[in-house]
């Protein structure tokens, strides 16, 4: 009898921390997710700013079409991007397509003394810190995820479970300009 209590007594405790480990990688999961929502919000900012940018753009630059195509196409890509995955490699895109827009901005001083190019401007380099701020915290919370889903013992659990490893949201070779502040020159 004796036996039977205690061996009830050691499945109920391997119940209990099966259970435990399991509810936090359901926490990690979400607060990722959770992560993930806020560079949605300054994401949708970001992609109803360009726009209205690409249209005073337009005004002042109207043969470099194939710059403000690509952005418009970046942007398109991004908002229809539905999983998290798709959703960084799209943004990456647009990132990119948006240096070569600022670099193109360059050769017409006339635009950048422009009163709406400017707020423009100022607007999206505010989105684009405070994205930097919220991919930040994303990437956090997808490394402590990606910890609990990768040691010990957790991960025997978390593979039975179907967690896996998650993507960060790496910027790759634009890291180095990504990191700095949008810059506004006059």
């Amino acid at each position: 009898m004796t036996t039977l209590l205690i061996c009830l007594g050691v499945i109920l405790l391997l119940g209990i921390w099966v259970m435990t480990l399991y509810n936090r990688l359901v926490k990690l999961r979400n607060n990722r997710e959770n992560a993930f929502a806020d560079i949605d919000v300054q994401l949708k900012q970001r992609h109803d700013l360009i726009p209205q940018l690409v249209t005073v753009v337009k005004g002042y630059a109207t043969h470099e079409k194939n710059t403000l195509d690509r952005v418009v196409a970046a942007r398109n890509g991004a908002i229809n991007a539905r999983t998290i995955n798709d959703k960084i490699v799209a943004e990456n895109a647009l990132s990119s397509a948006l240096a070569g827009l600022r670099i193109t901005l360059e050769a017409y001083p006339d635009l950048k003394a422009n009163q709406n190019f400017l707020q423009l401007q100022e607007e999206i380099s505010d989105v684009e810190n405070k994205l930097a701020a919220v991919r930040r915290y994303f990437n956090s919370a997808t490394k402590e995820f990606n910890n609990a889903v990768e040691t010990f013992p957790s991960n025997i659990f978390a593979g039975m479970f179907g967690f896996k490893k998650e993507m960060m949201f790496d910027l790759g070779g634009q890291r180095q300009t990504m990191d700095k502040a949008p810059e506004i020159n006059f």
